[in-house]
């Protein structure tokens, strides 16, 4: 028994306060989660979905937590700002793993769309939550989840019901904050009706120069004919270490866009999993990850393909300086009876220098026979010809890399369809690379 046993003290010991601060749909799944978590232990890197992360390390440290759920002084509306010009937002806050509610934007959402507490909800409606929480993020396949379900008190809920349209998109800032070094366990549950359509931008962020461990479970359900885009933007520092896990179920003929931004970070590691199982579904998976310094990203996915007539689409690009570690596993799965799935797999990745590492690991997995299936992946570095085109053309060797590095990544910043979100990723990600991008314009918890 490694770095986990001080979890299990510690539920054994504050099982009563955690469940005393939390919602009784939250409740009932806690101890099954425990008892998974404490079977599983933490996976060595000898699991094949963990080969790139130590998971034993990045759990030794022993924070505090928030378990009383003291509330952070802060009005996160009058002290913080992510703004993205020209485009209108519904926003909401997270504050470490805890809702914001103490003060509600003014814009308006449509009827029975809900964008709250988890635990709130679950107090108020709480067959709403048990029908869906926990579901798709089982306990008993992967501890990190077991440990999150067993920890989380409170998260977001966003409810779309059947039919609804949410025209303006909805942005939730996750902001950790805390004067002592602090362990979060965030909880996100998305339900998008029958129909319903949702846009929503997720941006995290540290207010502190302290050190935060951080567990994120994200469930989304897309029923039939449903639209969700997810959007999430991760500018943290390096003293952050973030491990989340996003579990998607689509039915027939929905349609599902993520796009996940790595621009600032310590140690992030995100798991996907979506499940195609309704016949005509669709997914595009897009990734970017900019990290330098000893910054480590490790991205895991799986797309499920259970029905056929099903396509996925994946797109994954890493720019890695200095002494950056990369890490990219992907696989498709398409089932028996999933004819006619369409699904291509990329990851490209540029090493700066010769001391950033990359791992990736496309794979395919077939038992179909009528399919139309791609998977590839390259590493490089600079084209020399091009730096040296450039350079005859009068452009600084530095200014010529500098461009080469942004057109490599912006093509997956092109596959973001809201316009005014595209732009403010291009003029991020050019600050980014030129040493900038330190701090959020306009926070005043940063300066």
């Amino acid at each position: 028994m490694g770095s986990e046993q001080q979890y299990i003290q510690l539920y054994e010991q504050c099982r009563g306060m955690i469940c005393g601060h939390s919602a009784s749909a939250l409740n009932q799944v806690r101890d099954k989660a425990f008892d998974d978590f404490r079977r599983l232990g933490f996976p060595s890197r000898k699991v094949e979905r963990y080969k790139y992360t130590d998971m034993q390390r990045l759990f030794e440290p022993d924070l505090g937590l928030n378990l009383k759920r003291l509330d952070i002084p802060v009005n996160p509306y009058d002290a913080f700002r992510c703004d993205v010009p020209n485009l209108s937002t519904s926003l909401y806050f997270v504050v470490n793993d805890q809702f914001y509610d103490k003060v509600l934007p003014k814009g308006h959402l449509p009827e029975g769309v809900v964008v709250d507490s988890l635990r709130t909800t679950a107090e108020k409606h709480p067959d709403l939550i048990a029908k869906y929480y926990a579901r798709l993020a089982k306990t008993d396949e992967d501890a990190v989840t077991a440990l999150n379900t067993m920890l989380a008190q409170d998260g977001l809920l966003v409810y779309v019901p059947k039919g609804v349209v949410v025209e303006r998109t909805v942005q939730v800032i996750n902001i950790l904050r805390a004067d002592v070094d602090l362990m979060v366990n965030r909880r996100v549950l998305i339900i998008v009706e029958e129909g319903a359509e949702i846009k929503l931008l997720f941006c995290d962020h540290t207010a502190d120069d302290r050190q935060f461990l951080t567990t994120q479970v994200i469930e989304a359900y897309a029923e039939e004919n449903a639209s969700l885009e997810l959007y999430c933007l991760e500018e943290s520092h390096n003293k952050n270490v973030r491990v989340s896990n996003l579990y998607v179920e689509q039915l027939a003929n929905s349609r599902v866009r993520h796009n996940i931004i790595t621009l600032h970070n310590g140690v992030t590691r995100n798991r996907t999993d979506l499940f195609l199982r309704g016949e005509g579904a669709e997914c595009w998976l897009n990734g970017c990850v900019i990290a330098d310094k000893h910054q480590h990203v490790d991205n895991n996915t799986l797309i499920d393909h259970q029905a056929a007539q099903c396509a996925s689409h994946e797109l994954y690009k890493y720019v890695l300086d200095e002494q950056a570690t990369g890490a990219f596993a992907g696989k498709v799965l398409v089932r028996h009876g999933a004819q006619k799935t369409v699904s291509e797999e990329t990851n490209q990745n540029l090493c700066v220098t010769k001391e950033a590492h990359m791992f990736t690991q496309p794979m395919l997995e077939i038992y179909a026979d009528d399919v139309k299936c791609s998977h590839g992946s390259t590493v490089g570095q600079l084209n020399d010809a091009a730096l040296f085109y450039m350079q005859q053309r009068g452009i600084h060797l530095q200014e010529a890399r500098l461009l080469l590095q942004t057109a490599f990544a912006n093509q997956v910043i092109d596959q973001i369809h809201l316009t005014p979100l595209r732009d403010r990723l291009h003029y991020l990600v050019d600050k980014r690379f030129r040493g900038e991008l330190n701090k959020c314009e306009g926070c005043k918890l940063c300066k």
